[in-house]
């Protein structure tokens, strides 16, 4: 049987994941940047910096890039399981 420390801790636990997944994790999906970034509207500024600071360092050494450099739009819709999403939609479009 759980003791109300345990509980206690496990639910600190909880607490400390979810705020660090949210506030300081960087998302691939999000294009490397917190949860927290996109839902308070600042991931449209921090995309165009990088992709500012793309542009320059290919200004910089052309011959270090063999394209274009990293998309940095910001997508409309993250999705976790997009393949499962799709499948739905087709299934039932």
């Amino acid at each position: 049987m759980l003791k109300n420390t345990d509980i206690k801790a496990s639910r600190e636990w909880v607490l400390r994941f979810v705020h660090w997944y949210n506030h300081q994790h960087k998302h691939s999906g999000l294009k490397f940047m917190s949860p927290i970034e996109r839902h308070e509207g600042r991931g449209r500024k921090i995309l165009q910096k990088r992709h500012e600071v793309y542009v320059a360092a290919k200004a910089r050494n052309p011959n270090r890039w063999s394209g274009e450099t990293r998309n940095w739009d910001l997508p409309e819709f993250i999705s976790l399981n997009p393949e499962k999403e799709q499948a739905i939609l087709e299934s039932t479009g």
